[in-house]
């Protein structure tokens, strides 16, 4: 890796949906204390006593304005979770938040970096290849499903150095190799090799790896069918 990406507002130490981030948007970070939230207890007793559907949105503390509710559902989902902006449109969309006042809450939010999709890219490829030791088909394929832009993926996953990932190839291969002591050369191989596959490796590299790994414990793997 070429560089530490950190999540938006890491550096502080404050989660997106602190009272700082929502102090951008002109409001309190509170679900419920939204704008026209604050005129005293007599209007809610009188929604309550309706039995409208609004009154059990006020009970839930939700405002009515779609735009206060976009915004208070996001900040409530990214609190302590960075999203995609994708994942939040999709999550609006769920809750029924109308096109254009997602729009709009999505886009400021971007405008003040709460939402950050080539932060949130780097920083997954960085987390999920040094704690999972995933692969770069591996991440592109994650980073697709959270709707990531595909230019945002490719620079993503192209500060993996190959030969780091080659090392965290050989890094796998050596915490499994133990396991497989016993079982017959084509199994152990396969077995070996398949989990490489799995995290994303090529057909190439992993067999490369486990290969040398096994010779290594002075194993013959000549004449060895390959596993692919």
């Amino acid at each position: 890796m070429t560089r530490r990406t950190e999540w938006p507002g890491a550096d502080t130490g404050a989660d997106p949906g602190s009272e700082s981030a929502a102090e951008s948007f002109g409001g309190p970070t509170e679900p419920g204390r939204g704008a026209g939230f604050g005129e005293g207890a007599g209007r809610r007793s009188r929604s309550r006593s309706s039995g409208s559907p609004s009154s059990s949105r006020a009970e839930k503390g939700e405002p009515r304005d779609p735009v206060e509710q976009a915004r208070n559902i996001c900040l409530r989902l990214l609190t302590g979770t960075p999203r995609t902006r994708k994942q939040l449109a999709d999550a609006l969309r769920k809750r029924e938040i109308p096109d254009e006042a997602a729009e709009e809450v999505l886009s400021r939010f971007e405008d003040v970096g709460l939402i950050n999709d080539a932060a949130f890219a780097d920083a997954w490829v960085e987390s999920r290849h040094h704690g999972r030791g995933l692969a770069r088909r591996a991440l592109v394929r994650e980073l697709r499903t959270k709707g990531v832009d595909s230019a945002l993926i490719d620079e993503a996953v192209g500060q993996l150095d190959p030969e780091q990932e080659e090392e965290t190839a050989r890094e796998l291969v050596a915490r499994k190799l133990r396991s497989t002591r016993g079982l017959d050369r084509d199994k152990r191989l396969r077995r070996l090799a398949g989990m490489l596959a799995r995290k994303g490796y090529g057909e190439g590299m992993a067999l490369r790896v486990v290969r040398q790994a096994i010779e290594a414990e002075g194993e013959d793997l000549d004449g060895l069918d390959e596993p692919f």
